[in-house]
């Protein structure tokens, strides 16, 4: 255990508490996050990981500007339905990431766990992208994501980071029942002209 996993602990623990209540404060805090990941994931060898911090950092402004965008007359930020069909593409995705980082981290990298690593890396972004586009279905993806984490970083000896995504799968339950519970002004479509289009998104 180290200052900089104590640090990721609590600086990732706030603002996944913070994004589950929908407060736009999250994503500074999802930046800061990112980077005190960087750093530990490269120490200890979980490339994969280390990777989608700096793909996250992308995802965290884009999100940041689709939540800003997507806010009601009061400033409250709006869940936005996630159509079945755009759901199946974005899992076909996330199962085609996962090879693709998986075969490349196996075959090129002295990464330490490259199949799992890039499976559970591949489907974070996924999560990533629908909590972005305010999707409650984000929260579902990432309880099971983040289960499969616990048992990664355990046997990589990040018992901190371990605990942390523990506390991550109950964050992922409360944020799923707090988004799902929005009252009816807050589940609409998006406020732009993609919520014209016939599958929503």
């Amino acid at each position: 255990m180290s200052w900089l996993e104590i640090a990721g602990v609590a600086t990732t623990f706030l603002a996944i508490w913070l994004t589950a209540k929908r407060r736009m404060l999250c994503w500074p805090f999802n930046l800061l996050a990112c980077a005190l990941y960087f750093k530990l994931f490269l120490d200890v060898r979980l490339y994969a990981d280390m990777t989608l911090q700096a793909l996250f950092a992308a995802g965290i402004l884009y999100g940041w500007i689709e939540w800003a965008r997507g806010r009601d007359e009061t400033g409250e930020v709006m869940v936005a339905p996630l159509a079945g069909q755009h759901a199946a593409v974005a899992l076909a995705a996330g199962a085609a990431g996962a090879v693709a980082i998986g075969w490349f981290t196996s075959r090129y990298t002295d990464a330490a766990l490259p199949w799992i690593d890039g499976t559970l890396t591949s489907f974070s972004l996924v999560a990533q992208y629908w909590g972005a586009r305010r999707h409650a279905a984000n929260w579902l993806l990432w309880t099971v994501v983040d289960v499969a984490y616990v048992s990664m970083f355990v046997f990589k000896g990040l018992m901190l980071t371990g605990g942390l995504y523990a506390a991550m799968v109950v964050l992922a339950i409360i944020g799923y029942r707090r988004w799902i519970n929005a009252d009816g002004s807050d589940v609409q479509p998006m406020p732009d002209r993609r919520s014209a289009e016939a599958n929503g998104a």
